[in-house]
Order: C-alpha cells, then structure tokens, then sequence
C-alpha cells in the first residue's frame, strides 16, 4: 500500500469515528431562569480527543476554552440559532455549557424578490 493510499484509508477512518461520536453526542433538556435558557452539551470522550489542539486553554489544563458558534458546530454539536457556548467546567471537560436569551427569536431572512415582477 502507498503511502498516499495509507493516508486515505485513515482519513477515512477518522471521518467514520467522527461521524460514529457525533451520533452519540448528548442535549439536556432545556432549563431557564429569568434572563437565559440552558442546556448541556455532552461530548463522547473519543469525540473530545479528537477536536483540534487550538480549541483548548493554552494552560495545558485539558479544559476547552469558550467556543465559537463556528467551531462547536464544526465539531458536531447541532443547535437552533442563538446559542453560545458560555462556560466550561473543568472537572468535566467534556461537558459544554450553553445559553442563549430566554426571549430568543430566530431573526427572519429577507425574501428574494420575484424576478417576474417589474
């Protein structure tokens, strides 16, 4: 096997594992209090040693730092719109706490005009 074809085989490994984790990835229930609503996030641990170095407290305590809602996303986690990733706990650092406000609504897009109409 080449060294090429070695290297597509794990890839297509890693992307079979990731898609396995993300499965596998638990919501909470919602909970609120006057201002926010919650939940938390529960990643696989195998999920969590394969998200990138860069996500993570350069303190070397193996505790995630806030995330973007670009880089949750891109490790798998699916939310509805207005969720940030507010807090981590650093006993569990695979547990991600989220809040958005209580009063969320998820903003409209503006219609595409009709291009027939003149």
């Amino acid at each position: 096997m080449t060294a090429q074809a070695t290297q597509a085989a794990q890839q297509k490994e890693m992307a079979r594992k990731l898609e396995e984790y993300i499965e596998k990835i638990h919501y909470s229930d919602r909970y609120s209090d006057d201002e926010f609503e919650y939940r938390h996030v529960i990643l696989p641990k195998g999920l969590l040693k394969m998200v990138p170095k860069e996500y993570f407290s350069p303190d070397d305590s193996g505790v995630l730092r806030l995330l973007t809602e670009q880089e949750w996303r891109g490790i798998g986690i699916t939310q509805s719109l207005g969720w940030e990733h507010y807090e981590v706990h650093a006993p569990e650092p695979h547990v991600l706490l989220f809040r958005r406000a209580k009063n969320f609504v998820v903003p409209q897009q503006p219609r595409a005009k009709d291009a027939r109409r003149k």
